[in-house]
C-alpha cells in the first residue's frame, strides 16, 4: 500500500510507542466495524484518509514510504478518460451516486460529472426507500456496498425514507490526485414549445435555472449565456454543451450553430433514444456537425464547434440495449494535470477526442497535418475517413418538406461537398496533410468490432477527433 508515514519524537522516551499518522488510501466506510460489505477489491485503491496508529518513535525523523506523486505528470501531458453527462436518483437516474461514481472509477475513468436535470448535488434531498427508480433493489445494493451507518435513513409518515448525499458528502470517498476527479455539474433542462433544449454546465459552482426563450435558439443562447456569466462572475473554469440534438428532433443545425460561445455538443449520447444516426428526414448528429463547422469557418466567422461522447447514463440495474447504461461514449482528453483547470483548458483548444469504444495510441492534430494511431485489438481492422469541407464548396441548402410540400422544422439538406469524405485509410495508422483549400478536416475511426451493449443493435464502435483548422487560413473575422 502506497502510504506518507510521519513520526513523532516522543519527548519521554524515545523507546516508548508514540502516536504514529498514517495517511491510508482506502475510503473511511473501509472501515466501519459494523459494515457488512464484502469487497471484491482491495480498499487500499481508494481516497486517502488519517489513521492513528502507534509506532515506536525515533529522534525528530520525518520518513516518506512509497510515497505518492500526486499524480504530477512529470513526462508531460497524457490522456485523461471521462465522462460528462451521468444521471442519479437525485433526478431520473436508477442508483446512488456513490453507487456510480464507483463504477466509473472502477472501470478506468480518471474523471466524472454529475449532470442530474435542473438541480446540483447539494443540500437536503429525501426520497421514499423503496418507490424510487432504484427501488428496493437499489438500496439493498447501496446498503450493502456502503454499510448501514452510511445510508442514512428515517421515518416519516408510517414510510421509509433515504437521504441522497450531496457531492460535498462523498467525494472524499472518490477523489484522488493524478488518479480520479468529480466535477459538479447540471443538466439544464428547458424546452420551446415541444422542443427539448438540455445543455449540460460542467464545473460550475452555482444553480442555473432553465433560462428560457421565445424559440429554440433564444433558449440555447439565453442558457448558454448563463454558464458563461456565471463563470466570469466566479472566476471558475466551466463549459457548456449541448446535449443530445436529435432527441424529439429538438435542435437543427441552422440553429446550432448560430450560438454564441458554445463550443460543444454531443456528436455521440449512449441514450437509445437520442437518435445519433437520424433518419430519412432528419440528419445525423455527424451530418450536423459538418454543417455546422463549414456554416461557422466559412459563412458566420465563428469559432468551430467540438464533437463530445457521453453516456446520459440513467440505468444502472438492468445491462441492455433500449436502456441508458454506463461505458458506452466518452471523451479522452489531454492534459499535464487531472484538475478541472487542465481538462477544461484542453477541452477548449480541441486537444481531445471522443469514442464510443476506439483507443487512440496517438493523436497529432497540429501545423498541417492530422494523424492518429490506433490501439489495436486481435482481430478488428479499423478504417480512418478524413472528412472536411474544401473553400469554394456549394452553398446551395433547401428545407426538408413533408408530403403536403410544407417546409419541416428539421435541418435543411445540403451540398454534398459539405463534409464530404477526402481520404479513406485502412490500418491502424492513417495521416492527412491539407492540401490548402480545406476549412477544416476532422477524423473518424471505424472499426469492425460490435459495440458491447450498444445503444442500437449493430453498432460498432468509432472514435472521432476534433477538426483541424488550417493556421494559414484563419476564421474569417
Amino acid at each position: 500500500m502506497r502510504r506518507i508515514v510521519l513520526m513523532r519524537e516522543s519527548l519521554a522516551n524515545k523507546n516508548v510507542a508514540s502516536p504514529e499518522w498514517v495517511i491510508d488510501r482506502r475510503p473511511a466506510y473501509c472501515h466501519a466495524p459494523s459494515s457488512p460489505m464484502k469487497y471484491s477489491k482491495p480498499c487500499s485503491s481508494r481516497r486517502p484518509r488519517l489513521l492513528l496508529a502507534t509506532a515506536t518513535a525515533t529522534a525528530a525523523s520525518l520518513i516518506f514510504l512509497a510515497g505518492s506523486n500526486l499524480g504530477l505528470a512529470a513526462d508531460g501531458p497524457r490522456w485523461w478518460k471521462g465522462n460528462l453527462h451521468t444521471h442519479s436518483l437525485w433526478s431520473d437516474g436508477d442508483d446512488y451516486p456513490e453507487m456510480i461514481v464507483e463504477w466509473y472509477r472502477e472501470h478506468g475513468y480518471h474523471f466524472l460529472a454529475l449532470s442530474d436535470h435542473n438541480i446540483v448535488l447539494e443540500g437536503q434531498k429525501w426520497i421514499d426507500a423503496t418507490n424510487n427508480a432504484g427501488g428496493v433493489r437499489g438500496l439493498e445494493r447501496y446498503v450493502n456496498r456502503f454499510g448501514p451507518d452510511w445510508v442514512e435513513q428515517r421515518r416519516v409518515a408510517d414510510k421509509t425514507q433515504v437521504r441522497l448525499k450531496p457531492l460535498g458528502e462523498f467525494r472524499h470517498l472518490f477523489e484522488e490526485p493524478g488518479r480520479f476527479l468529480l466535477m459538479a455539474g447540471e443538466e439544464i433542462t428547458d424546452r420551446h414549445l415541444t422542443a427539448p433544449v438540455h445543455i449540460n454546465a460542467t464545473n460550475l459552482r452555482d444553480f442555473i435555472p432553465a433560462q428560457g426563450g421565445s424559440n429554440v435558439l433564444e433558449v440555447m443562447q439565453n442558457n448558454v449565456r448563463a454558464v458563461l456569466a456565471q463563470r466570469e462572475r466566479t472566476g471558475q473554469p466551466m463549459i457548456p454543451h449541448l446535449n443530445h440534438p436529435n432527441f424529439v428532433w429538438g435542435i437543427t443545425a441552422e440553429e446550432l450553430m448560430r450560438v454564441q460561445g458554445e463550443r460543444f455538443f454531443e456528436v455521440y449520447n449512449g441514450h437509445p433514444e437520442v437518435r445519433n444516426q437520424g433518419d430519412a428526414h432528419h440528419a445525423s448528429t455527424e451530418r450536423m456537425w459538418d454543417i455546422v463547422l463549414t456554416w461557422r469557418l466559412a459563412v458566420l466567422g465563428m469559432e468551430p464547434m467540438f464533437g463530445l461522447a457521453t453516456d446520459d447514463s440513467h440505468n444502472y440495474h438492468v445491462q441492455a440495449v433500449g436502456k441508458s447504461n454506463t461505458g458506452r461514449g466518452w471523451v479522452m482528453v489531454r492534459a499535464p494535470f487531472l484538475t478541472p483547470e487542465h481538462l477544461i483548458r484542453a477541452l477548449e483548444a480541441g486537444d481531445f477526442y471522443a469514442s464510443s469504444g476506439i483507443v487512440l495510441k496517438d493523436l497529432k492534430r497540429a501545423g498541417d497535418t492530422l494523424a492518429i494511431e490506433v490501439e489495436p485489438e486481435t482481430g478488428v481492422s479499423y478504417t480512418t475517413q478524413f472528412i472536411g469541407t474544401r473553400r469554394g464548396f456549394d452553398q446551395t441548402n433547401e428545407p426538408r418538406r413533408n408530403a403536403a410540400g410544407e417546409a419541416m422544422r428539421v435541418t435543411h439538406r445540403y451540398s454534398d461537398e459539405v463534409g464530404e469524405v477526402l481520404a479513406e485509410v485502412r490500418g491502424t495508422s492513417a495521416s492527412y496533410a491539407l492540401k490548402g483549400d480545406e476549412l477544416y478536416v476532422r477524423a473518424k475511426i471505424i472499426s469492425t468490432k460490435t459495440k458491447a451493449n450498444p445503444y442500437v443493435e449493430g453498432e460498432v464502435e468509432v472514435a472521432w477527433t476534433q477538426p483541424l483548422i488550417p493556421a494559414k487560413h484563419p476564421v474569417k473575422p
